[in-house]
């Protein structure tokens, strides 16, 4: 699901909103979510799982089209961990 079909669903579930509302919550979730995760912190949502980030080290990569060793900076990336209730719900 991409977030305009998110944004949809949304819409047809609550008739009493309209779509430039829905949109702006969406927007304020996903915006709180990141800045969040841009502080350092993490992100629990009971039932769904966690968002977080973790720390890659500089490495040296290689080019796939030239072959070519590049160097890779250190950087942060986005980490998800499922919550136990979507994995059993995933695995029925």
């Amino acid at each position: 699901m991409i977030r305009s079909e998110l944004v949809q669903t949304l819409c047809e579930q609550n008739k009493d909103l309209t779509p430039r509302e829905v949109e702006t919550i969406v927007s304020t979730f996903f915006d709180a979510i990141v800045r969040r995760l841009a502080e350092g912190g993490r992100v629990e949502l009971r039932g769904f799982g966690a968002f977080s980030t973790r720390d890659r080290e500089a490495r040296t990569g290689r080019n796939p089209r030239t072959g070519d060793t590049v160097s890779v900076d250190a950087k942060r990336v986005p980490y998800f961990k499922p919550g136990k209730e979507m994995r059993a719900r995933l695995n029925v």
